[in-house]
């Protein structure tokens, strides 16, 4: 075989490899961005809690303020009811109290129905940080594991990469460029075998010319049909 066709398709091989470990990779970083994720969707949702019961904290605020103005004006009118000196006067001082009455009573009423869906969220919001707490330790406990993968995985490429350096010093510039030009568009399969007179980069068949020559193996050959560079692969190959 071909000294230049033999070592692009060790090169072929390594490339593989190397990107092989790819899917492996954006596996590890997905299982850390699912992890990530529940402690997202957690910390939104006791967001959402607390300002609920910071929104309610001030509604009850709002309304003890008027049952304060209220409170001071009926203390008001009790005062107003020793200098009152006719029935209209009374009846109309009368009609401001009862609506005050019924403003405190509505006020109190509107406090305690908040102050009882606060304790609610409240309870929630503690549920959520105890989750939240569980959620993070998981992910503490997800993101070293995943570190560990990528460790092991980027020394198996460091590895590689070595291996593939050493390699193409020792390739003529000339059919190196010509390589990757070709891996430029057909990626890992800028160098594919030749099997039942077929390429197995675009799987067409190959006329009888091409393949006597990809079968002597004495120059570089490409697939007339896609132009990826063929071999013929040997039984240690094919194993």
């Amino acid at each position: 075989m071909n000294k230049h066709l033999k070592e692009l398709i060790e090169l072929s091989q390594i490339d593989k490899a190397i990107d092989s470990y790819n899917p492996q990779l954006e596996a590890a970083d997905k299982k850390l961005a699912k992890a990530q994720k529940k402690i997202d969707a957690v910390k939104e949702e006791l967001e959402k809690l607390n300002s609920e019961i910071a929104e309610n904290d001030e509604k009850i605020k709002a309304f003890e303020e008027q049952l304060t103005l209220l409170n001071e004006q009926l203390a008001l009118n009790a005062k107003k009811a020793k200098e009152i000196s006719t029935e209209k006067e009374m009846k109309a001082l009368s009609l401001e109290e009862d609506i005050a009455k019924e403003k405190m009573t509505f006020a109190n009423e509107e406090i305690e129905r908040l102050q009882g869906i606060n304790e609610t969220k409240k309870a929630l919001a503690k549920e959520l940080e105890e989750k939240l707490e569980t959620l993070q330790k998981e992910f503490e406990a997800v993101a070293q594991e995943v570190a560990k993968e990528k460790e092991e995985i980027e020394a198996q490429k460091a590895e590689l990469f070595s291996k593939r350096e050493a390699l193409i010093r020792d390739i003529e510039q000339k059919v190196l460029s010509f390589y990757e030009k070709i891996r430029v568009w057909a990626g890992n399969t800028a160098v594919v075998p030749v099997k039942k007179q077929a390429c197995y980069g675009c799987y067409m068949k190959l006329n009888d010319k091409t393949y006597s020559e990809v079968i002597k193996g004495e120059e570089i050959v490409n697939c007339p049909h896609c132009g990826r560079i063929l071999y013929i692969e040997t039984a240690s190959e094919e194993a």
